[in-house]
C-alpha cells in the first residue's frame, strides 16, 4: 500500500508505520502539500488543478492513482483538503476534505466536511482515510 497526503502532512503514513509489521505491506507516502509536488511526484494534471482546484474529487482521484503508479503498490489512499483556519472559499469551507482510495482499475472518492479546529480536522481526515482503505481491502467498497 501507499499514501498521497496533502492536508494531513504525513499523519496517515505515521499511523500505518505505528503498526508493528507495517514494513511487510507499506511502500511509502508522498506528502504533496504544493501543487508542484502533486504534479511532479504524483502526476496530477495541471489542467485538473486549474479547472477544479487542489481540493477536489478530481485531484484526490489523480493523487490516489499517482501513488499506485509512483510506488508500484496494489492500493493507495490520498487526501486533499482545507484544514484551516484559513483557505476557505464560499464553495470550499474549512473542513472540506476529499479522500480517495485506489486499487488499480478502481478509484473511489468521498467528499467530507469535518468540524473542529485544524488538529481535529486533520485527525478526522486520517481516521476516515484509514477506514476507507480498510473497507477497500476487506472488499466492502
Amino acid at each position: 500500500m501507499s499514501c498521497a497526503e496533502s492536508c494531513t502532512g504525513g499523519m496517515i503514513g505515521a499511523a500505518v508505520t505505528d503498526i508493528p509489521g507495517a514494513s511487510r505491506v507499506f511502500l511509502g507516502s508522498a506528502v504533496t502539500y504544493s501543487n508542484e509536488a502533486k504534479m511532479g511526484l504524483l502526476g496530477v494534471s495541471e489542467d485538473s488543478l486549474k479547472a477544479f482546484g487542489a481540493v477536489s474529487d478530481r485531484v484526490a482521484s489523480e493523487m490516489a492513482r499517482g501513488a499506485v503508479e509512483a510506488f508500484g503498490s496494489d492500493v493507495s489512499v490520498a487526501v486533499t483538503g482545507i484544514a484551516g483556519p484559513g483557505g476557505a472559499t464560499d464553495t470550499k469551507p474549512v473542513g472540506l476534505v476529499y479522500i480517495a482510495v485506489a486499487d488499480g482499475p478502481r478509484t473511489i472518492v468521498t467528499r467530507n466536511v469535518f468540524k473542529g479546529d485544524r488538529a481535529q480536522i486533520r485527525g478526522q481526515t486520517m481516521s476516515e482515510a484509514c477506514r476507507l482503505l480498510t473497507d477497500l481491502l476487506r472488499g466492502i467498497l
